[in-house]
C-alpha cells in the first residue's frame, strides 16, 4: 500500500491534499493503521516519515512549506490532549495555537519577510499555560491572552501587528526590523497605532534598533493616514481647509497643530495617531486638555483616526460636513492667528 492508498476502516477523501500527507499517530490510528506500522513505515529509506514526534509525513523527501505548517499546529495540539484524545480549544482542529512571528508575516504576503521555506523555525503561538518544549522546527511563543486568529489558507494566524512583535522579539537586524514595520502600514495590512501597541505590550520599545524603527512606521502611518484625509475632503466635495497648519491666540501662546483647519466656520480636524509608549493616559490627557482649550476658544474639533480615515471616509466626511453646517448656529468663535506647521 503507498501513502495515497486509502486507509481504512476509515476512507481519507474528507480531508484536504495536504491533510492526507501530515497526520498524527492518533489520526492514523483512527484509519486504521497502528503506532509499530507507522514506525515501520517512517524507518530510513520508507515511503514514510515522523516529521516531529508523533507526526508523519506520508511521502518521502522534503516536506513543503504548507506541510511544515501543519505538522506544527499538529503536534502542538496533540501534545496537549486530554484523556479523551481530544485537542484543547473549544472543538478547533488545531486547539488554540495558531502560526506567528516571521512564518506569520510570510503568509500575510509581507515582501519584506523571508519566504516561508527558508525558514527554520515556525513559531507557534500558545496559551502560557500550555506545558510545551520546542523540538524540530518548531518554537513556541506564549501570551497570557491570545489574540483571535486569522485564517490565512485555512491556517491559523496571528494578526499582523501581534505577528510583527513576534517576529521582532527575536530580530536584532535592524534594518529587516524597519522594513518589516513600515511595510505593515505601507501596504494596509494594519495601522501602527496596532503596531506600536503590541511593541510596547512585549516590552520591545527600550531596545534602540526598535524605537529607530518605530519612529519610521509612526512617520510612515501619519504620512498615509494626511493623503487619506486629503481623499477624504476632495472625495466628499467638502470645502477646502487649511491644511497643516498651527493655531496661536494673538500674541499669546501655540494652541498646537491641527491638519486641517476652516477658518470662516472655525472647525478643525485633527489625525490621531497616537500610540503611547507608556502611559496611555499622560496621552489621552494631552489630547483631551488641547481639545477641550480649543472648544473654550469657539473652534469644533473632529477627531479622526487612520483605521476610520481608512475603512469609513464617507461617515468621517459626514461629521465633518455636520460640524461645518453647524457652525452657522454657534456664536462666533475667539480670533486666532492661523500659520504653516
Amino acid at each position: 500500500m503507498s501513502h495515497n492508498t486509502p486507509l481504512s476502516p476509515r476512507p481519507l477523501h474528507h480531508l484536504s491534499d495536504v491533510q492526507r500527507r501530515v497526520l498524527t499517530i492518533r489520526q492514523l490510528r483512527e484509519h486504521g493503521v497502528t503506532a509499530s506500522v507507522a514506525a515501520e513505515r517512517s524507518r530510513a529509506g520508507g515511503p514514510w516519515q515522523q516529521i516531529l514526534p508523533g507526526v508523519h509525513l506520508l511521502h518521502p523527501g522534503p516536506a513543503t512549506s504548507e506541510e511544515r505548517l501543519l505538522a506544527a499546529l499538529l503536534y502542538t495540539a496533540s501534545r496537549g490532549q486530554g484523556a479523551d484524545g481530544s485537542a484543547p480549544g473549544g472543538g478547533e482542529p488545531h486547539g488554540e495555537a495558531m502560526i506567528t512571528g516571521l512564518a506569520a508575516l510570510a503568509m500575510h504576503h509581507f515582501s519584506s519577510a523571508p519566504p516561508l521555506a527558508s525558514l527554520d523555525r515556525i513559531d507557534v503561538l500558545v496559551p502560557r499555560t500550555r506545558r510545551l518544549r520546542a523540538t524540530g522546527f518548531v518554537r513556541f511563543v506564549r501570551a497570557g491572552t491570545l489574540p483571535g486568529p486569522q485564517y490565512v489558507a485555512g491556517v491559523p494566524t496571528a494578526p499582523v501587528a501581534r505577528a510583527l512583535a513576534d517576529a521582532v522579539a527575536r530580530l536584532t537586524d535592524a534594518v529587516l526590523v524597519r522594513r518589516l514595520l513600515t511595510e505593515s502600514v505601507r501596504h494596509g495590512h494594519c495601522e501602527a497605532t496596532a503596531v506600536v501597541a503590541e511593541l510596547n505590550s512585549a516590552r520591545l520599545l527600550s531596545r534602540p534598533h526598535v524605537v529607530d524603527a518605530v519612529d519610521a512606521l509612526l512617520a510612515e502611518g501619519r504620512a498615509i493616514a494626511e493623503g487619506r484625509l486629503y481623499d477624504m475632503v476632495r472625495g466628499n466635495h467638502l470645502p477646502e481647509p487649511l491644511w497643516n497648519v498651527e493655531l496661536r491666540l494673538p500674541g499669546g501662546p501655540a494652541l498646537g497643530g491641527v491638519d486641517a483647519y476652516w477658518r470662516e466656520q472655525a472647525v478643525a480636524v485633527e489625525i490621531d495617531t497616537r500610540a503611547p509608549r507608556q502611559n496611555q493616559e499622560v496621552w489621552r490627557g494631552g489630547f483631551g486638555h488641547k481639545r477641550e482649550h480649543l472648544e473654550r476658544l469657539g473652534i469644533t474639533v473632529v477627531r479622526v483616526t487612520p483605521k476610520k480615515l481608512r475603512e469609513t471616509p464617507e461617515e468621517q466626511a459626514a461629521v465633518v460636513r455636520t460640524a461645518l453646517i453647524a457652525a452657522a448656529d454657534r456664536d462666533p468663535a475667539s480670533y486666532v492667528v492661523v500659520l504653516p506647521r
